[in-house]
């Protein structure tokens, strides 16, 4: 399953399943295969996913041996196009839906 994230403002963001669930996690959604966030609950998930990602790279940094360059993608590279859809829609107005 693929999580498939549309707005009026930014470019649709498609992530698999396991990265959606997980981002949708931390902004305190329901990871259903529908949803909605609303202009108002924006700030609060960037702070989150922003929180997220430096705990992340805190840990990264504290446990240099655990990351091997090329084993994939941390969370700021899977987090950054969604948190600037959030940016951009929460400045208009506008809703971010998934699964619509």
């Amino acid at each position: 399953m693929l999580y498939k994230f549309k707005s009026k403002n930014a470019g649709d963001v498609i992530m698999l399943e396991s990265n959606g669930r997980k981002v949708l996690e931390i902004i305190g959604k329901d990871a259903g295969p529908k949803g909605i966030i609303l202009p108002e609950q924006m700030p609060a998930a960037i702070a989150a996913l922003q929180a997220a990602i430096a705990l992340e790279e805190s840990k990264d940094e504290n446990h240099d041996d655990a990351h091997v360059p090329g084993d994939g993608l941390g969370l700021r590279q899977r987090a950054m196009p969604f948190i600037d859809m959030l940016q951009r829609n929460y400045q208009s107005g506008d809703d971010v839906v998934w699964g619509v």
